[in-house]
């Protein structure tokens, strides 16, 4: 990695305070009443904070300069070159061809007058420039360099248009489970209200969601067996395939972004490098940094230890980054799942490369993105699902809709 190489775009934007306040893809655009004779205006600060070969960090602060508050804010940009972001924090950002959205998150998505709203993210780029954005635009309204009033009429009242389709489809299913779980799912969700911190910022809702629909695993290999290049990308698949049998089940379901989330394996750890039999620069390969007394991918490139999405002083720089580890334990029984990844027996996971659905990482799974156990209470006419431990192999319609239950508490995070 390169040395910072700070790069600033300074830019003051008039915007009207009657602005269309789109909270997310495919849902309302609503104009709002405003007070008359207000004054708009913001100033945006773009600046790239690091830089290295291919890939970068930026910071993006937002001042408001009027005196009415901005709620919620979203601001867009064209990128001049080929920067692509990879990941971002303080915001939910989406990125269509060199155009970018950004959305405040539900913390950060109100600036006062006189306040300001920041965000950042990394990004990556092909040859030898990363040139700024020369122009950005805040809820719609491009940036012109003045503060002013706002219009001096503002409709009285309050009209809706839709949007765009969201990226999960077309024909989005909203919350209509089938009346037998209607019961189950109430009493599960107060379960979670009563029991977890629903401020906690590393569900793997947070991730998939600072990452635009993608997700990169280190696989920490905890055994003496030899692992073949066959076995390392059939390992990737099934990462693949086994985030589709949940996910295939969030797709087009009330403003949920993504068709599918994207993974990839970028890293591998073991004890001994012969252990890991192939010389393909592929994936990254970490040896001997023994934790928890096992191989562990290297701190500086992991989403847990790093939630501020700062990965700058990865090897591998911010692509190289993992959001979870596969940790994968010679000799293990059962599992263990939260928002740092999954774990359970080297052996079973391999054994279980050609089934369908690997019960026990799918289980583990759920425990990443938020989903509970059962260990002493059921729902209400429930007894055999993939979250309750040894009572199903696979994931069950009330697995799905637990899982659905979660994006619809906590899509307002996002803007949704």
């Amino acid at each position: 990695m390169g040395p910072a190489l700070p790069k600033r775009r300074r830019l003051r934007a008039a915007i009207a305070a009657t602005a269309a306040a789109v909270v997310g893809a495919g849902a309302m655009a609503f104009t709002m009443q405003a007070a008359e004779a207000a004054t708009a205006g913001c100033d945006v600060d773009y600046q790239v904070t690091a830089q290295w070969s291919g890939g970068f960090n930026a910071n993006v602060e937002i001042t408001n300069l009027g005196d009415t508050a901005v709620d919620p804010w979203r601001l867009e940009w064209d990128f001049p070159g080929t920067q692509k972001v990879t990941n971002a924090w303080n915001t939910t950002a989406t990125q269509s061809g060199a155009h970018v959205t950004a959305v405040g998150v539900e913390y950060n998505k109100r600036i006062a007058p006189a306040a300001t709203s920041s965000f950042g993210f990394s990004g990556t780029f092909t040859g030898s420039a990363d040139a700024v954005p020369t122009s950005f635009k805040l809820n719609g309204v491009a940036c012109t360099g003045d503060t002013g009033p706002s219009p001096s009429n503002p409709p009285t009242n309050v009209t809706a248009s839709p949007t765009e389709v969201p990226t999960g489809g077309p024909g989005q299913i909203e919350w209509n489970p089938p009346s037998h779980l209607v019961q189950p799912l109430g009493e599960v969700w107060a379960h979670v209200e009563d029991t977890y911190n629903l401020n906690f910022r590393n569900f793997g809702w947070d991730q998939i969601m600072a990452t635009s629909g993608k997700i990169n695993y280190c696989v920490r290999w905890d055994s003496q067996n030899t692992v073949t290049v066959q076995t390392r990308d059939a390992i990737e698949a099934k990462l693949q395939q086994q985030y589709d049998v949940w996910f295939d089940q969030m797709a087009g379901f009330s403003e949920f972004p993504f068709d599918q989330i994207d993974v990839n394996v970028v890293g591998w750890a073991a004890r001994d490098r012969n252990l890991l039999q192939w010389n393909d620069s592929s994936v990254d390969v970490y040896i001997g940094d023994i934790r928890e007394n096992a191989p562990q991918c290297a701190e500086t490139c992991g989403r847990f230890f790093h939630q501020d999405g700062n990965y700058s002083q990865c090897p591998g720089g911010a692509s190289r980054h993992y959001d979870q580890s596969l940790w994968l334990t010679q000799g293990m029984g059962g599992g263990a799942g939260g928002d740092w990844g999954q774990r359970m027996g080297q052996e079973y996971f391999v054994n279980s490369l050609n089934s369908n659905q690997i019960t026990i990482y799918l289980h583990e799974l759920g425990h990443t993105f938020g989903l509970d156990d059962f260990y002493d209470w059921t729902p209400t006419g429930q007894c055999c699902f993939i979250m309750n431990a040894g009572s199903s192999a696979t994931v069950t319609e009330f697995d799905v809709w637990m899982l659905r239950d979660w994006w619809r508490h906590l899509k307002s995070r996002y803007g949704y």
